[in-house]
């Protein structure tokens, strides 16, 4: 009587042969395998016809067993894949269904021998992912040196003592009114001290960790304290830090933490790849969006979009036909590619490719800061080790699997209620108190750029002056203003207050609370907000009145640049903020 379960296969049929070479990899010396041309003659009790049918997997007991249920039982004893004859022996319909699903391979043998070779190569290999578990931290530790090093530079203009939104009046407010629980519903380390020095401070404190997560030391420790960090700006930031590639930032930040624990955490990151994608498409077809639905929506973004780059000008100029088929690529990109990031190894390296193209357009035509540069991060994880069998380096694995199943559990049920507010508006209490519970901590986010394209461009003209006759234009770094500048490369620094002032231009200054603050700040002459701007009309001291004018913006074409040089033209459409002076906000 064998020792060990003994798998009899066909030796002639190549399928069989590239998959049970793949199973010796997983199941080790835990099982032995043979070919029946060798060991049918030492089991008269199995039909001659059965080795032709089936793998027949022969138990130390003497039990044959054959079919999808030696399969599963075979797989039973590699590491992680028990739970393939769980399912069999308890899941209603499982068992039935999956020995429909052998019986109409094993019959079409041929076709599955050249569909493995399609999607999978010559062999079928363990996938394993310990090199992109080595590069992804060093990318995202990139990824934070350029998020807090651009904030550094402006910190103190958005949120500090003298700046748009004031950190220490937010604080005070919510202490006042949720006292304690106002822990929980700002996390952030300023409320140990939030004096401009200690915010500057903590940029570059960032940064520093940054080069050593980049640097592979400390990497765990590296990590954690990264995205305690950048939360707890975010927490505080409100409009300023509120971008969707901030919470991707998190969310990343987040689960790179448990790296190197478990491959579950590879697969939360291929399953947050999928959302940030998938949903991106899903929300543009779920707001009804004219535009999108008769492909017409790139003919406006490239004008329309808050920081265009020179390109997006060329693009822009394109005819429709190019433009319907752009659009409906980008359909294809967000709504099919997704799919393939759980497809077989070489339809996900493809989809990889794909969604590695699209970021690259866009990042091409869009300043769209570090979120092109995270997307391709996470691609990463779409790469075994084999595709990147080049690199020399490669992680080592933990032990921590308990932590890694209690962070895939947590994440799961999240994101899985955040989806279905998505497409089904679920309203369920406790699913939206658990999400409200988990939100201050950007665990997971909702995804989606541009779900409604604007079609037009209003423009906010900020202006100053000291007799309310002759007034004056403030000028921004990268937003359209001056009709000859043309559009800046700026990615993937993000100008947050140009980005803002995007915002505020589709709406009223009574929605945009933040710019009634940003313009008693240029009344009273800060210099930390006059150091976000290119422009500061009034150096030597701040004028008596300011305010907003509106203008509609648009891309020049090919004649009117010629003829002008200009790469905008503008009408006006009224003032946006009447003048105001100190004495009427006082």
């Amino acid at each position: 009587m064998a020792e060990k379960p003994l798998l009899i296969f066909d030796g002639k049929c190549g399928f069989c042969r590239i998959w049970i070479e793949y199973w010796k990899q997983l199941t080790g010396d835990r099982i032995e395998y043979g070919p029946s041309q060798e060991l049918a003659d030492q089991f008269p009790r199995i039909p001659r016809q059965s080795f032709s049918e089936s793998v027949q997997l022969v138990m130390p007991d003497g039990e044959a067993i054959s079919g999808a249920r030696a399969v599963f039982t075979a797989l039973s004893y590699a590491r992680g894949k028990a739970w393939l004859l769980w399912l069999y022996d308890h899941a209603p319909g499982f068992a039935p269904a999956t020995e429909f699903a052998y019986c109409f391979i094993a019959r079409h043998r041929d076709f599955g021998y050249h569909a493995t070779r399609l999607l999978f190569g010559r062999g079928v290999s363990p996938t394993t992912s310990r090199k992109a578990e080595w590069v992804f931290p060093r990318a995202l530790g990139l990824v934070y040196l350029v998020a807090f090093a651009s904030l550094g530079m402006q910190v103190a203009g958005l949120i500090g003592s003298h700046g748009i939104l004031p950190i220490d009046s937010y604080l005070n407010a919510i202490s006042a009114t949720f006292g304690a629980r106002g822990y929980q519903l700002v996390p952030t380390v300023f409320w140990l001290n939030h004096s401009d020095m200690f915010l500057k401070a903590g940029c570059w404190i960032g940064a520093a960790v940054s080069l050593v997560l980049i640097a592979g030391f400390f990497e765990r420790t590296a990590l954690a304290i990264l995205y305690a960090l950048y939360l707890s700006y975010s927490a505080v930031g409100r409009d300023f830090l509120s971008y969707q590639w901030d919470a991707l930032l998190l969310e990343a930040g987040f689960l790179a933490i448990f790296l190197g624990s478990s491959r579950t955490v590879v697969w939360l990151f291929r399953w947050l790849l999928f959302r940030l994608m998938f949903l991106s498409g899903a929300v543009k077809l779920l707001s009804h969006d004219e535009t999108w639905r008769n492909l017409t929506a790139l003919k406006f973004h490239y004008e329309t979009q808050p920081l265009p780059t020179p390109l997006a000008w060329y693009m822009y100029q394109l005819p429709m036909s190019f433009q319907r088929v752009s659009t409906c690529m980008v359909f294809v990109f967000e709504l099919g590619f997704p799919f393939l990031i759980f497809a077989p190894r070489r339809l996900r390296m493809f989809g990889a490719a794909g969604l590695i193209f699209l970021q690259v357009l866009i990042f091409l035509t869009g300043n769209y800061t570090f979120f092109n540069v995270l997307a391709v991060a996470l691609c990463v994880f779409l790469f075994d080790d084999a595709a990147l069998a080049k690199l020399r380096f490669s992680r080592r694995r933990g032990t921590n699997r308990i932590v890694a199943g209690v962070v895939a559990a947590l994440v799961l049920l999240l994101s899985g209620l955040e989806m279905a507010n998505t497409f089904f508006d679920y309203s369920a209490d406790t699913g939206n108190a658990l999400l409200h519970l988990a939100g201050p901590f950007n665990i997971v986010n909702s995804y989606g750029l541009f779900a409604v394209m604007t079609t037009t461009r209003p423009e906010i003209i900020v202006q100053g002056s000291n007799d309310g006759e002759a007034w004056l234009d403030y000028e921004f770094p990268y937003k359209a203003g001056d009709l000859k500048q043309r559009p800046k490369w700026v990615a993937p620094f993000q100008p947050r207050l140009d980005w803002q002032m995007w915002f505020a231009a589709l709406e009223n200054y009574q929605s945009a609370r933040w710019f009634v603050n940003f313009m008693v700040q240029l009344l009273q002459g800060s210099p930390d907000v006059t150091g976000l701007l290119a422009k500061n009309p009034f150096a030597a001291g701040a004028p008596k009145y300011v305010r907003a004018e509106l203008f509609l913006y648009s891309f020049t074409n090919w004649e009117e640049r010629r003829a002008t040089g200009q790469w905008w033209k503008r009408e006006p459409r009224g003032l946006y903020l009447p003048a105001i002076s100190l004495a009427d906000v006082r």
